[in-house]
């Protein structure tokens, strides 16, 4: 079943799943993951609090090129999520796609593969501990 995807946008989204310490790097991206907070369905719902939606955010450092470099790798990522989130990615789970400077460059299959690859680790539990 496909889900809907929602945009994170606020600051303290974007830290807390930073906070969870869950990601998985490749050559094209940088995917973090972490859990979705829970949502009373008795309280009013905030419009970025859909139950069924997978919730992403999307960012690019000054590393990553100028203003045009920077838009253009959100694009591309952006591009990429649409196609494979709904199917692929974990419910119950926020993520945030950071772009690399890579991300400009590479063959848009190579990055769809990338996307892939980190979705599969990411969400994959963990093995050992402490």
């Amino acid at each position: 079943m496909a889900l809907a995807l929602a945009r994170l946008k606020k600051r303290a989204d974007f830290l807390r799943i930073a906070a969870q310490r869950r990601k998985w790097a490749t050559p094209g991206l940088i995917l973090q993951a972490a859990p979705a907070p829970r949502f009373d369905p008795q309280a009013a719902p905030a419009p970025h609090m859909e139950a069924d939606a997978i919730r992403v955010g999307f960012t690019c450092s000054k590393k990553v090129g100028n203003a045009v470099a920077r838009n253009r790798a959100r694009r591309r990522l952006k591009a990429a999520v649409a196609e494979l989130f709904p199917d692929l990615a974990a419910g119950g789970l926020d993520y945030v796609v950071i772009g690399r400077t890579e991300t400009v460059t590479r063959p848009y299959s190579l990055l769809l593969q990338d996307l892939r690859t980190a979705l599969k680790r990411v969400v994959a539990p963990r093995n050992g501990g402490a």
